[in-house]
């Protein structure tokens, strides 16, 4: 019986991997017959995961690609192996940011400002998944900061250069998850209660109301703003999850078999920081490169008015 069911499993996660790879290399194929040469995007956490995949992607389109990211050794390592992978197709550099710092956010800015005469492309990535409860350097719970706040100044003071590029795009990775999450005003910051599950859930509600409201702020500007779910990837933002020991093999079998991988879950991402079939489309929510539905509370206007007037003071733009 042991026999049959490891056998059903192996032959489960064959079919379903060479699947996979089938329709993720027509998804690459398909972004590679465009070009992004002359253009500049900045990738938040490209130094792993899917960030990493999406800089990799961005490069053999031979876009000019800045990794923001916290970890600069790690960030060099990644875009040395971007720049062996894509063969010396397009320009990567590194660039320090650290979202759980509103400090570092603004410092981050002022240098991109500075250097970049313009900025086609912002792709807000970076997350943290289900942490112990802790603070950032301002004194934000760490999902709501760095996977919101963080992200909210970042994208606000790289505005001006965006509208200056236009046409440009903004896009913001969420999750699925968001269904799980309910922006509490009366606990922005969980201090009165504090579950990490529905702490992420509620950081990626904020990522979709924060870009519903963005877009209504982008009209007519030439600039354009889309959230998107990669789908389940195995990536390390699940590295503060506990699976018991015993538990471990079969996770990671499972994983291996049902989980996309980085580069299939950087693939939505890709398309819309590049595809011409979005060009003008905003304020949407896509999944697999097709748009898809939201539930009624991640389209509320009030809420998200709301929420992007508590995130100005928070941060400090008011």
């Amino acid at each position: 019986m042991l026999t049959l069911c490891l056998s059903v499993v192996a032959g489960l996660s064959l079919a379903v991997s060479l699947s996979r790879w089938f329709m993720s290399g027509g998804a690459v194929r398909l972004l590679e017959s465009a070009s992004m040469r002359g253009q500049t995007v900045i990738v938040t956490g490209a130094n792993s995961g899917i960030g990493k995949a999406t800089a990799a992607g961005l490069a053999r389109l031979q876009a000019r690609v800045i990794l923001a990211c916290r970890d600069e050794k790690a960030a060099e390592e990644a875009a040395q192996e971007i720049r062996q992978q894509a063969g010396g197709s397009g320009e990567l550099l590194v660039r320090r940011l650290d979202l759980a710092s509103l400090s570092s956010v603004r410092s981050f800015c002022q240098r991109i400002i500075e250097e970049e005469p313009r900025l086609d492309v912002l792709i807000n990535n970076a997350g943290i998944f289900q942490c112990p409860y802790m603070k950032t350097e301002d004194g934000f719970e760490m999902q709501f900061g760095v996977n919101h706040l963080g992200h909210f100044l970042l994208t606000n003071l790289l505005l001006d250069l965006l509208k200056r590029s236009a046409p440009s795009r903004i896009v913001v990775v969420s999750s699925k998850l968001y269904k799980y999450g309910e922006i509490n005003f009366d606990d922005l910051n969980s201090e009165k209660s504090y579950n990490k599950s529905f702490a992420y859930g509620r950081s990626k509600l904020a990522n979709i109301l924060f870009t519903h409201e963005l877009a209504k702020k982008l009209e007519d500007t030439g600039v354009t703003a889309n959230v998107l779910h990669p789908g389940i990837v195995r990536t390390n933002l699940g590295r503060h999850i506990n699976i018991p020991l015993l538990g471990q093999p079969l996770f990671k079998m499972v994983s291996w078999a049902f989980f996309k991988t980085p580069e299939q879950g950087a693939q939505t991402t890709l398309y819309l920081a590049t595809s011409p079939e979005v060009k003008g489309v905003s304020g949407k929510y896509f999944g697999d490169c097709k748009q898809e539905e939201l539930l009624s509370k991640a389209m509320d206007d009030m809420v998200a008015k709301k929420l992007w007037d508590a995130s100005e003071r928070m941060v400090g733009l008011i």
